[in-house]
């Protein structure tokens, strides 16, 4: 027992040393971490405030890092010459720190996230670059939005107010190349596009900025879109204003630069101000909540005393005290697991010595891996929101401000965030917890309206017609953005232009001199042409001597005297007009006879009933030229309107020659050649656009169209290939035309005049021809035939079998017999059947 209470006690003098010499190491008294910014910009003073401010809470937090204190070591470096901001860069990674808060430059932060992915050392970068990612550059960690999700923003502020195209300008560098890559992206979703985008240097004089701005105020879009950072910005936007291009027709809308200079300074001009009226903006949406106050109202007794008095709080200052506040919390959780600071010198690196950057002196961060775990795992309310990071490490719940200037400072007209990808004026926080609404009924922001102008520019001389299709391959020229008239929409010029949904309904008809015909009191006989009338008579006596034939021999009503069975026959043929024969038939060849007989006098009656009735209730008028046959067979002079695609479609469709063709001008062009015909020159008729003719006949009350449209189309107005604004009208067209009002267009100024119900009338052939009904005819005449033939082999089979078999032959042959054999036949056949078989003939 004895011998087991002094190994227990052996054991724990060796053990607890160890734990509490480990306690010691994991946890040492100072921890470096560092930053990289230009201290001399905007942004870069206001991280620099939040970096001390947040690392004052810290050491001052006695539930963090437990007793040690963080230290930061900041190094200045320069944006604008690329060059040397790398080396200084560089040169700051010589030092064993084991966090990195920055840069703000793109440039470089592509550069220190290869450093840092080699050193093992995380780097919070804030730069927003989207091409920047932890996939690349496992070390790299981005705390404040992406651009990818700020040019969404801006892309759903472009969508919301429908501005379908842009124009971009932007600084050429990484962060405004990748920025702009990324707005292409989100238009092109939402069906917007950018029309032109143009870049900059970052240093670029005065006479460049103007030439580009010259340039794009000739642009097809006034929509524009600035990304670059506050000092180019801010000059570029001074100049345009100067040009008088922030006013009336154009729409200018900044990234989060301008937000960030607006909020960070607080000794903006009036001038400066009053010269983005109207600019939109966009910020990165930070929650309202007590810690986000605490900060705001100590930071300007912070920022005199880190010597950046001038400078107010923004969102980038709020995303850089979380980043920090970000680091301590892993470094605790780090310290809480084993973790210790130690660094290895990269065996790489130790030849290479000499010179400015000493890279031997670069150690990599033994236990980086376990610290970046820790950081990714981090889960906290800070002053910028929710600070936590998804599956690609980015931050959750991304969300912008949507802010627009107005009077004297920003006035925040909505919002955006990822959860929806929609505008809204609810703000993001609200909204997360409920499902996400995908719908765009509820989106919508507070009203910012800005007219854009237009120029109109005649096309044509003015005196005579222009020709179409000429205008329309200037459109697809970019000559003009659009093209708005009367421009049929046919095959050849939607080959090179798009045009919007038809505004009015168009199709071509032929215009031909008209004489009223005058009914008078044989109006009754018009229906049917003459061949019809005696085709119609002579069936019904047909029908009726078939009748006759298959009942006499059956049915008493078709028998008696000669005369009672002509009258019979008379009376009952007509009554079948009338479905009134009192006669009934009992042979089944009889019946099936009548009925088909009964179903032609049905069709035969209900044409003459319609057609008598529109000649006695319309007023009809008579025309040479019935329709398009007509006009192709024959060999008279056609007009139409110069200019119009008619003339090559008659040639090439309808194959008129082109000799009989005549280009004419005007409406009293039309009235004189149709008046004075082809025998004194003029036309026999004129082809052109029903809209035209309509026009015309409200006019002209001695023309009618002649037949019916034989082309249908519509006019709509012409854009370039994949332009986004030929959507907007087809869909503003539609809305019209739902809406009623492009009909009230049409009538109010294409109304009739006085004359023209007789000029809408439609001239066609007003009498029922023998060719509509000869169909019928042939099979009530083939079902005649039919029943006869049937009928008279029955009937010769029953007389043949009436002789008796044993009679004597007469020894007289030749004419003689066989007239006798006749006369036997017809005697028989106008016998009365005594006992008729049932269902017999």
């Amino acid at each position: 027992m004895k011998i087991a209470f002094l190994m227990s006690l052996v054991l724990s003098l060796f053990l607890l040393p160890n734990g509490i010499c480990k306690s010691l190491v994991a946890r040492p008294s100072v921890v470096n971490i560092g930053s990289i910014l230009r201290l001399n910009s905007t942004i870069g003073g206001v991280s620099d405030v939040a970096i001390r401010a947040a690392v004052e809470d810290i050491n001052s937090d006695p539930t963090v890092l437990n007793g040690t204190t963080l230290h930061v070591e900041t190094r200045d470096t320069n944006c604008n010459d690329g060059f040397l901001g790398m080396v200084q860069a560089l040169q700051f990674m010589e030092t064993d720190v084991i966090a990195i808060i920055g840069p703000q430059c793109s440039a470089i932060a592509h550069i220190i996230s290869y450093v840092a992915n080699e050193l093992q050392v995380p780097l919070m970068s804030f730069a927003s670059d989207a091409t920047l990612s932890s996939i690349q550059f496992p070390f790299f960690v981005r705390t404040m939005p992406s651009d990818l999700y700020q040019m969404a923003a801006v892309a759903a502020v472009v969508d919301y107010y429908q501005w379908k195209i842009v124009t971009a300008i932007y600084v050429d560098d990484d962060y405004g190349r990748n920025g702009i890559a990324a707005l292409d992206d989100e238009l092109t979703a939402r069906r917007c596009k950018i029309s032109y985008k143009t870049g900059f240097r970052s240093n670029a004089k005065k006479s460049e900025l103007l030439s580009l701005l010259v340039t794009v105020s000739n642009m097809e879009s006034r929509v524009i879109i600035l990304h670059t950072g506050s000092e180019p910005g801010l000059k570029l936007l001074s100049l345009a204003n100067g040009l008088n291009m922030m006013g009336n027709g154009y729409v200018w809308i900044a990234t989060d630069w301008l937000s960030a200079y607006l909020d960070a300074n607080s000794s903006v001009s009036a001038e400066t101000v009053n010269g983005m009226q109207g600019v939109l903006t966009v910020r990165p949406h930070t929650p309202k909540s007590n810690m986000k106050r605490n900060l705001v109202s100590k930071w300007s007794s912070l920022s005199k005393k880190y010597n950046h008095s001038d400078l107010r709080t923004s969102a980038y200052g709020f995303y850089v005290y979380d980043s920090v506040w970000t680091v301590a919390r892993a470094l605790d959780a780090f310290f809480d697991d084993g973790g210790r600071i130690s660094f290895t010198n990269d065996s790489r690196l130790r030849d290479v010595t000499g010179g400015t950057l000493h890279l031997e002196a670069m150690s990599v961060f033994d236990m980086g891996n376990k610290l970046l775990d820790k950081i990714r795992n981090v889960n906290f309310a800070g002053v910028s929101g929710q600070v936590q990071f998804n599956a690609q490490f980015e931050l959750i719940h991304p969300a912008y401000d949507i802010i627009s200037i107005i009077g004297n400072g920003m006035r925040t007209i909505g919002f955006w965030s990822n959860y929806t990808r929609l505008l809204s004026t609810t703000p993001p926080e609200d909204l997360y917890s409920k499902p996400p609404n995908t719908s765009l009924a509820n989106q919508q922001l507070y009203d910012v309206i800005w007219p854009v102008t237009y120029r109109f520019i005649p096309f044509g001389n003015g005196t005579e017609n222009p020709h179409f299709d000429q205008l329309a391959q200037m459109v697809a020229d970019n000559d003009f953005d659009a093209a708005i008239g009367d421009i049929e929409i046919t095959m050849s010029r939607t080959k090179i232009v798009d045009f919007t949904q038809p505004f009015i309904e168009s199709g071509l008809v032929i215009l031909a001199p008209i004489k009223k015909h005058i009914t008078n009191s044989w109006a009754f006989l018009q229906p049917f042409t003459l061949g019809m009338w005696c085709v119609t008579g002579l069936s019904f006596l047909v029908v009726g001597v078939v009748i006759w034939i298959l009942e006499h021999r059956i049915n008493d009503d078709f028998r008696g005297s000669p005369w009672q069975q002509l009258i019979t026959i008379v009376w009952f043929s007509f009554s079948t007009l009338f479905f009134a024969h009192r006669e009934k038939t009992m042979s089944t060849l009889g019946r099936g006879v009548l009925i088909i007989w009964l179903f032609v006098v049905l069709i035969i009656q209900s044409s003459y009933t319609a057609s008598l009735t529109s000649i006695l209730t319309v007023q009809q008028l008579d025309t040479s030229i019935r329709g398009l046959d007509d006009l192709k067979h024959s060999d008279y002079p056609i007009g139409f309107q110069v200019g119009s695609f008619v003339k090559e479609y008659m040639i090439k469709e309808l194959n008129i020659s082109q000799s009989r063709l005549k280009a004419l001008g005007s409406p009293e062009e039309y009235a004189e050649n149709l008046k004075l015909g082809p025998k004194k020159g003029g036309v026999m008729a004129i082809v052109d656009e029903r809209p035209y003719v309509e026009l015309f006949l409200s006019t002209y009350c001695k023309i009618a169209v002649a037949g019916q449209d034989f082309t249908s189309g519509g006019w709509g107005f012409a854009f370039p290939r994949d332009s986004p604004l030929q959507v907007d009208l087809s869909t503003a067209i539609l809305t019209l035309s739902e809406d009623g009002e492009l009909q009230r267009i049409h009538d109010k100024w294409l109304k009739t005049g006085d004359c023209s119900s007789d000029n809408t009338e439609f001239v066609d052939s007003n009498q029922l021809r023998l060719e509509s009904f000869m169909g019928l005819f042939l099979i009530c005449g083939a079902a005649c035939v039919l029943a006869l033939l049937i009928y008279f082999g029955i009937t010769l089979r029953q007389y043949l079998r009436h002789e008796q078999p044993g009679s004597a032959i007469s020894a007289d042959s030749g004419s003689s017999t066989s007239k006798r054999s006749l006369r036997k036949f017809i005697s028989f056949v106008d016998e009365r059947q005594r006992s008729p078989k049932k269902n017999g003939p």
